[in-house]
């Protein structure tokens, strides 16, 4: 066992004893994989980690259990397609949940028959998401983590600025977004998502790139991501081509002033819902409300989207080491969008912006 995965696992028995949490079992994803640093291959056949107070134990089909055993050298408890799954997890309860005490928490994202295959072997136990335990964990990101996201940051700021130098009219959404995904490949990361939108089509938050030209005139969106040792990364920047459409200059203040609003009311302690309203409240304040029609932010870390998310709901108490976005947006239907985007991770201070890109929107030659 690493050092990294002996503190993971030290940290959430620690959360699950304060939380009253007798076990916590997890299938093939983001969850194990940051928990352990591996996961088997998913399909159809149940395989699970069961962490209890003391020990932990996979519950692993017999065909992954030798590349699984490359990996990590907690028991596996194996079965065969022949035997099928019940004895192997009686077994792999036995060893990691002898007492079968306390409430057990599910990954709310492995598959539903997994989970109700647990359920009924633990008929007796109370049941949760991994909310605040394993999730609480995950959302606050210690330095190794940190390390991995700017570096993958600092590849999207290059990816940014590969589109601009290349932006032209006559060419294609689909052509800009081709030089994304190639400067992402050939510098080590995989493409995650790559949103170009010109005018009209950028009035759409999440437009699919199309073979629209590109014209002057247009003000273009674009969001883009790669991964890049494990993390993501995510950016949203605007660019003109020529000069701008009527009323860009305006809509693009009020969002930069929200972005700014954000930012000054994201600090530890604070309720994720008031990050989201002080963004909110500058684009109402401006009379573009009814057109900003997302959450001003998300989580990320292993996962491109994960808790916590910056909505008008939302209860979670903003923590130092959490990573999320900013993006406010305004869009338009049938003129164009505008939407700036920002990573962040939460100091003590406030938060630290991961790009070293500005918001400004970036003047292509027409």
């Amino acid at each position: 066992m690493t050092d990294i995965v002996a503190e993971r696992m030290a940290r959430l028995r620690a959360t699950m004893k304060e939380t009253g949490t007798g076990l916590v079992a997890v299938g093939p994803g983001s969850h194990m994989q940051w928990l352990v640093g591996f996961y088997p291959h998913p399909d159809e056949r149940p395989c699970l980690l069961l962490v209890g107070p003391e020990k932990a134990a996979f519950l692993m089909p017999a065909l992954n259990a030798e590349a699984a055993k490359q990996s990590s050298s907690l028991p596996m408890f194996e079965w065969a397609d022949a035997d099928g799954p019940d004895a192997a997890l009686a077994r792999a309860l036995d060893e990691a949940f002898p007492e079968r005490a306390g409430r057990v928490v599910l990954d709310e994202t492995m598959r539903a028959d997994f989970a109700f295959l647990l359920a009924d072997a633990l008929p007796g136990n109370a049941r949760a998401f991994t909310g605040d335990t394993l999730g609480l964990l995950r959302s606050i990101k210690d330095e190794d983590e940190y390390r991995r996201l700017k570096i993958s940051s600092r590849l999207n700021d290059a990816a940014m600025q590969a589109a601009w130098a290349a932006i032209r009219p006559g060419m294609t959404e689909n052509q800009l977004a081709d030089v994304v995904r190639d400067h992402f490949s050939s510098n080590g990361a995989r493409p995650l998502f790559w949103i170009v939108g010109a005018n009209e089509n950028g009035a759409h938050p999440h437009h699919s790139t199309s073979d629209r030209v590109l014209k002057k005139g247009d003000a273009v969106v674009i969001d883009i991501g790669g991964r890049l040792d494990g993390y993501p990364s995510d950016m949203t920047r605007m660019a003109i081509i020529g000069e701008a459409p009527e009323g860009y200059a305006e809509v693009h203040a009020v969002v930069e002033k929200a972005v700014q609003a954000a930012l000054a009311a994201a600090k530890p302690g604070v309720k994720a819902k008031e990050v989201d309203k002080a963004a909110r409240d500058v684009i109402a304040a401006a009379g573009y409300g009814e057109y900003f029609v997302h959450r001003t932010g998300h989580g990320l870390g292993i996962d491109g989207h994960e808790p916590p998310y910056i909505t008008a709901t939302s209860e979670v108490l903003l923590e130092e080491g959490m990573v999320f976005s900013i993006e406010p947006g305004i869009y338009l239907p049938g003129r164009f969008g505008i939407r700036l985007e920002e990573i962040v991770i939460l100091r003590a201070d406030g938060p630290e912006i991961f790009s070293e890109l500005p918001r400004d929107a970036f003047i292509a030659k027409a």
